[in-house]
Order: C-alpha cells, then sequence, then structure tokens
C-alpha cells in the first residue's frame, strides 16, 4: 500500500458512524493499512463523543492484532480559535484533529480565517481536516503559510466532495497547489465513519494528481513517518511503537 496510515476514522462513539474500533482493525489486517488513528468527533458535535470517552484512551492497546492504533480526536474548532477538548484530555492523545463542524454559527471567509490562524499558533491542532469544505471559506495563503511555520499538517480528505462536503473538489486542488508551493506538510485522512473505508484513498489521490504532489510532502507514507512528525509536534515518544515499527 502506497499509504499505509489512515489518520482520520471514526468509530459508534460517533453515533452518525458504524463500526468499533475491532472492525477497523480487522479491515486494517485485510487490506495493508499498517497504522490508523481512531479519531471521533468532539463533544460539542451533537452526537459526538462524551468527554469521558477521551479520558479512557489509554485503555487501547497500541498494538491490536499487528495494527497499530493511534489514540486521536477530530476536534471541533469553536469561533473563538479554540477546540473542544481540555488540557487533561490532550494529554491522553497522540494525535490531534480539527475542523470546522456545523456546531456553531458559520462566520464570514474573513473570521475563519482569523480562527485558523489563532488555533494555528495556539499549538493545540495537529492536522486541519477538511479545509475545502465550501461551508467554511477562508483565505488559504495565510492560512496554510502560519501552517508551514507551525508545522501544522493540512489534511487532503477522502470523504469529501464524496458523501459529504459536495462542490469542494476544486477548493481541495487549490489548497493542494498552495500547500506544495508554500511547503506545508499534508496528511491523507479517509473520514471513514465505516470500517470498509479505512485507508480509501482515492478522492485524494484524484487531488494528488491533480497537483503533483510529491510524497516528501505526504506524512502518511509510513507510520515511522508519522511519528516523526508527531514528535516534532511536541508528542511524547511511544516507545512500543517505535520498537514495533523498527
Amino acid at each position: 500500500m502506497q499509504y499505509p496510515v489512515d489518520l482520520h476514522t471514526h468509530t459508534i462513539e460517533s453515533h452518525h458512524a458504524y463500526s468499533t474500533i475491532y472492525e477497523y482493525v480487522q479491515i486494517a489486517k485485510a487490506n495493508g493499512t499498517k497504522m490508523f488513528a481512531t479519531t471521533d468527533h468532539g463533544p460539542d458535535l451533537t452526537d459526538g463523543a462524551h468527554p469521558f470517552h477521551f479520558n479512557n484512551m489509554v485503555v487501547i492497546p497500541r498494538i491490536c492484532e499487528g495494527i497499530a492504533v493511534l489514540r486521536g480526536a477530530e476536534a471541533n474548532i469553536r469561533n473563538d480559535g479554540t477546540i473542544d477538548l481540555t488540557d487533561y484530555h490532550m494529554t491522553r492523545l497522540d494525535i490531534v484533529l480539527a475542523g470546522f463542524h456545523p456546531c456553531y454559527e458559520v462566520l464570514s471567509k474573513e473570521k475563519n480565517t482569523e480562527i485558523y490562524i489563532k488555533l494555528i499558533r495556539s499549538g493545540l491542532a495537529d492536522v486541519i481536516t477538511h479545509p475545502g469544505s465550501t461551508q467554511y471559506p477562508f483565505d488559504y495563503e495565510p492560512v496554510l503559510e502560519e501552517a508551514f511555520k507551525h508545522n501544522v499538517a493540512i489534511e487532503i480528505n477522502g470523504s469529501s466532495d464524496m458523501n459529504t462536503r459536495k462542490g469542494s473538489t476544486q477548493n481541495c486542488i487549490e489548497i493542494a497547489k498552495l500547500c506544495k508551493k508554500i511547503g506545508t506538510k499534508i496528511a491523507l485522512g479517509s473520514d471513514a465513519h465505516i470500517c470498509y473505508g479505512l485507508s480509501n484513498f482515492s478522492h485524494c489521490m484524484e487531488i494528488i494528481r491533480a497537483t503533483d504532489i510529491s510524497d516528501d510532502m505526504i506524512i502518511n507514507t509510513s507510520p515511522v513517518k508519522v511519528l516523526d512528525f508527531l514528535e516534532s509536534r511536541g508528542h511524547k515518544r511511544i516507545e512500543e511503537l517505535r520498537e514495533f515499527f523498527k
């Protein structure tokens, strides 16, 4: 598999999703995925995970039947530039994604740009999810430049313009082009809401081919590259996974 890591998946803890971590592990074993992050929605979303879900993620084994599992969340970006996770949650997580979701009032392009920049500067998010959404416009260049400066990855989302965020493909292409120009890191996420979507990067590949992005920019090319990225972001070294992927 060209990209053996999926950094964006949802389980039944997000009530509009349909699979368990166990089921994702079985699909990973079948399709060649080496590592995935389980990243359920933050609690501000109507059917997002309860805060206790993130408190208790330490019970998830680092390696499940030969598949590495990162403990993560897809936090909701609040209109003040913060996210719906506490400092305590952050100490329990290996990776934090953050994106705009329909939890709050939809704001202007100018305000969304300010919110993204504030969030990126805060250091709270490792990856910005589905930025191509037409519902949340923003000024691409200053946000992507800020992401480059602060070592925050920008997601190419595997579900955008398929079952969700219709009409976002051209936005995704423009964002990817600017990431290439600026040098901003890119993360791939299937945004799977059922285990059968794990590592389905077909839509991501359309964007990659359209913009001729090299694998040097994409952190999903190996589990080690993902671990290096997370450590560069200040996350603790996960010795068990480092040993596993020697």
